[in-house]
């Protein structure tokens, strides 16, 4: 199944939330229906503004953290976890507070490679985790360059403020490029376990 645009994936998404949410009405002891809420939320997260987004996220942390009560194994449910952690920290300004978040996806990693000691995705994501915090720095710093510098009005050379732009853009990507990754690979673990979760089971 091909998604074709932004807002098929937003379809996509919004049902899968919907359909998990009526699924836990009738049993809310499924673990793996509670994962793909939380995959679904945090799918739905980056079509949101920065305040809704990070409620959004809190949601989808909420939904995860109770498929784990229910199965502390749920290997799947861990990663997401961490998935959310991360995507929570990268919306955070506050480095200490955006700490937090990752210290705590960095664990939820490890845990999920413990767990799944074969499973490339999980083992990238450690990985990936490792330099999260270096790219947090990096984004926040040149936001916050980039506010000030609108502030003081036009710099004194229009070419240091070119290379400048160039830089910010050059970072933004980047931070797109690892937040896309991640959300589209909590995207395909969800919408494994949706389809799973439609098909009848096989006669035995």
């Amino acid at each position: 199944m091909e998604m074709s645009s932004e807002f098929d994936r937003l379809l996509f998404f919004e049902h899968a939330r919907k359909t998990a949410e009526a699924a836990y009405e009738k049993n809310p002891l499924d673990a793996d229906n509670l994962t793909r809420w939380g995959g679904a939320l945090l799918e739905l997260s980056q079509f949101q503004p920065v305040p809704e987004s990070k409620q959004m996220i809190l949601d989808s942390i909420s939904k995860l953290e109770e498929a784990l009560d229910i199965n502390p194994q749920k290997h799947d449910a861990i990663w997401c976890l961490g998935n959310a952690h991360t995507s929570h920290a990268f919306l955070t300004p506050d480095q200490d507070e955006a700490k937090v978040h990752f210290d705590k996806a960095t664990e939820c990693f490890e845990r999920a490679v413990e767990a799944d000691p074969a499973n490339d995705l999980y083992r990238k994501s450690l990985e990936v985790a490792a330099k999260a915090p270096e790219l947090h720095t990096e984004i926040h710093k040149h936001g916050s360059m980039q506010q000030a510098m609108g502030q003081m009005g036009p710099g004194p050379s229009t070419s240091t403020s070119t290379k400048q732009t160039a830089k910010n853009k050059k970072s933004s990507d980047l931070k797109y490029d690892i937040f896309g990754w991640i959300i589209l690979a909590v995207g395909i673990v969800a919408w494994v376990g949706f389809a799973k979760s439609q098909v009848p089971p096989p006669p035995r």
